[in-house]
């Protein structure tokens, strides 16, 4: 199966590691940024969603106009806007793109964060609204006659969207999240499944969750599977580990003075979401995972969001890409802590090793396919 990579279409320079040079949104470097995916082999970028933070669906606009190859993740919270409006935005985005978008839907994991937007549903209660709000999405992309919706938690009438994707039937729905209520929603929902990093283990242990649920929906497919990294990468081992304690050392000195190094935490409290716990329990039990996984960046965020590392060559790096492909991942997500910088060297030095072995795989897998064929046709 192909491989695809996933970065980040961040809006301005700062990281976990440096503070932004600049203002929330930073025009000139959006577009830098998006440009360096496009021409160092990424697939796609992710506009991520925050409480404060610029807007990403405009944000994607403006990049989607100026590029021609670079497909769009765009992330979005259904508790900020109703779904028949979301609907015709996300459509509009898809023309201007011309094809090239996927919606990425957030149900929130942090009570603190919901809030700051006026969203008061218990985390059970925003799962079921994400359902039923990706359900009349999709039906919105799909029906040209006006039609009633009487949900849970949203009602309409007699509505129709003039405007439609330009991927037919649809754009591609993503989701997340490591708790039962995730996998329940996006087992039925989701045609990506994203998952942060974990050891092979763990991850084989979620992609079944997955599966089992979309079993459990009544589907006959899977949703494909992404898992995102912080790839650390330099041309030594040596030199990247050292990399590596200058990245938490960095992290952690920005924490000792009070600078807010995440978006999700309004303090140094214990996360909610499952996701995080599960990051952090997993840096409790051990720093060193499988080939090259490494935890320490995600015990100094707290857990935050995509916080686990791959460290070592890009050889070494590849080669632990390799290993989650061979357990069916075929979409990586990574971010380096130099959001330029990193994204050219990865894109130089890992994508190409990564998608020449997956074509090697896929090459042999063909072939074994073709001879078990002869053999029960001879």
């Amino acid at each position: 199966m192909p491989v695809e990579f996933l970065g980040i279409a961040a809006t301005h320079d700062g990281s976990e590691t440096t503070p932004r040079s600049g203002a929330a949104f930073d025009k000139d470097y959006t577009l830098r940024l998006a440009r360096a995916h496009e021409e160092h082999g990424w697939d796609r970028v992710l506009f991520a969603y925050g409480s404060g933070s610029p807007d990403p669906a405009p944000a994607a606009a403006y990049i989607a106009s100026r590029l021609d190859r670079l497909q769009i993740l765009l992330a979005h919270r259904p508790n900020v806007s109703y779904p028949t409006f979301a609907a015709k935005t996300f459509a509009t985005l898809d023309q201007i793109s011309e094809g090239r978008l996927t919606v990425h839907f957030i149900t929130g994991g942090s009570d603190h964060e919901q809030g700051r937007e006026g969203d008061t549903l218990t985390k059970d209660e925003r799962y079921a609204r994400t359902r039923e709000y990706i359900r009349v999405v999709k039906k919105i992309w799909t029906t040209h006659e006006p039609f009633d919706h009487e949900g849970e938690h949203y009602r309409f009438h007699d509505f129709v969207s003039d405007v439609f994707p330009v991927q037919q039937p649809r754009p591609n729905v993503s989701f997340g999240g490591s708790s039962p209520a995730a996998y329940a929603a996006g087992g039925a929902e989701a045609d990506i499944y994203c998952l942060w990093g974990e050891p092979l283990a763990k991850t084989a242990e979620q992609i079944e969750n997955v599966k089992a649920a979309a079993k459990a929906a009544g589907r006959t497919d899977v949703p494909r599977i992404q898992v995102a990294f912080r790839p650390i990468i330099a041309p030594t081992e040596e030199l990247a580990w050292e990399k590596a304690h200058r990245t938490v050392g960095a992290i952690k000195a920005r924490r000792e003075r009070g600078e807010a190094v995440t978006r999700r935490h309004s303090g140094h409290d214990r996360p909610q979401n499952t996701g995080s716990q599960r990051l952090l329990a997993i840096a409790e039990a051990g720093e060193r995972y499988d080939r090259a996984l490494w935890t320490p960046t995600a015990a100094a965020t707290g857990g935050a969001g995509n916080s686990n590392a791959l460290v070592g060559t890009p050889e070494t790096v590849a080669r632990a890409l390799l290993d989650y492909y061979d357990l069916g991942v075929d979409i990586l997500s990574a971010r380096g802590y130099d959001l330029l910088g990193d994204a050219i060297d990865f894109g130089r030095h890992v994508i190409p090793v990564v998608r020449e072995e997956v074509a090697k795989r896929d090459a042999e897998r063909a072939a074994r396919g073709t001879a078990d064929l002869a053999a029960v046709t001879a």
